[in-house]
């Protein structure tokens, strides 16, 4: 059976001599993997839309395992993203978290439109950082984890100066933090950013600009939560962190 669907090129690996496998998430069917026969062919109809990142309307050949992509269109290239290491490496991290979280066919809708509007972004020039963020705070509802960011996980308190604590499972006033000789202090402008990324709607996002020490507080929380609850192992997330080294 023939399925058309509009999706993004989250992973693409060379298969034997001449093909590629690609995962594909899509608006309708969730990941969907393929097999693109003679992709790697400089000449193949396949060659462009079997590239990471491509977003395009797919059309594929349904099988028992893998299915077999036929054709497509594509609707964008995000060429602005390959042109830029840096922004292939924070995207490459995004698609592989999304690759590693979702299982085969199961549809998220939501998920998908986080995902396109993400590339959208990171194409357009936006923070790479702040996107990256909003990502990872906006992907914890899809991993099923809940941190508590509107008020005290301990006592409820929605006022006072704020901490983020690993153990409690999210923020923690100053009245509470001694409970947790762990938790990590924060600034009120940190606090009040992870909160915004955590609730805020990603199609509204506009000019943000966020100090460098602010940006180390926020991923030093995120990279720890992530570690504690997240069970995701990203080679992509080395790599970023390695380069960020280098800026």
């Amino acid at each position: 059976m023939l399925q058309k669907m509009e999706g993004i090129v989250i992973r693409s690996t060379d298969y034997g001599e001449s093909h590629k496998i690609v995962a594909i998430f899509t608006r309708e069917a969730g990941k969907i993997s393929g097999v693109a026969r003679g992709a790697k062919k400089p000449n193949s109809r396949l060659s462009a839309i079997s590239q990471l990142f491509i977003y395009a309307h797919f059309l594929m050949q349904a099988g028992r395992g893998l299915g077999t992509l036929q054709q497509g269109e594509i609707i964008s290239s995000f060429k602005g993203i390959k042109e830029d290491i840096f922004k292939t490496a924070y995207t490459a991290y995004i698609a592989e978290m999304v690759d590693k979280s979702m299982p085969d066919k199961e549809p998220n809708p939501y998920l998908f439109e986080l995902l396109l509007q993400t590339f959208q972004y990171i194409d357009e020039g936006l923070d790479l950082d702040v996107l990256t963020f909003i990502f990872e705070m906006k992907m914890l509802s899809v991993l099923g984890l809940y941190p508590e960011m509107g008020k005290c996980a301990i006592c409820g308190s929605t006022e006072g100066k704020y901490s983020f604590s690993i153990k409690e499972n999210g923020l923690v006033c100053h009245r509470c933090a001694a409970l947790d000789p762990h938790c990590l202090p924060m600034s009120p402008q940190s606090v009040r950013l992870l909160r915004l990324f955590y609730y805020m709607d990603v199609k509204r996002l506009g000019s943000i600009s966020v100090k460098p020490e602010t940006k180390k507080e926020l991923k030093t929380a995120i990279d720890l939560y992530y570690g504690a609850y997240s069970g995701l192992y990203l080679k992509s997330k080395r790599f970023l962190d390695q380069l960020d080294s280098l800026r």
